[in-house]
């Protein structure tokens, strides 16, 4: 999915979004992890449970467990986040 991971707990682990490129919106999504981000560059629009979240260099957000929600790239993208529980574990990401 072009995330690098960069740290693995047992509760949390932390992921890195690198140039990531403008594109398609991807569709919505309901993960069974928490999602804590920042960004570090570029530009994206999340889309949370009917709210519109615009997200630029110095912002952080939250998507809570179960939310649904999807990003759309504006500009490449880069930025960290955290999951928890780790989002790899039994390939979370595919829910």
């Amino acid at each position: 999915m072009g995330q690098k991971y960069l740290a693995d707990g047992k509760a949390v682990s932390m992921r890195l979004w690198d140039g990531e490129e403008p594109g398609e919106t991807k569709p919505e999504a309901r993960r069974s992890y928490e999602t804590v981000g920042y960004v570090i560059g570029g530009r994206a629009r999340l889309h949370l449970e009917g709210q519109v979240v615009d997200l630029d260099p110095g912002d952080s957000w939250v998507v809570p467990k179960g939310a649904s929600h999807t990003y759309e790239i504006l500009e490449t993208f880069n930025a960290v986040e955290a999951t928890s529980p780790p989002a790899e574990v039994e390939s979370r990401d595919e829910d």
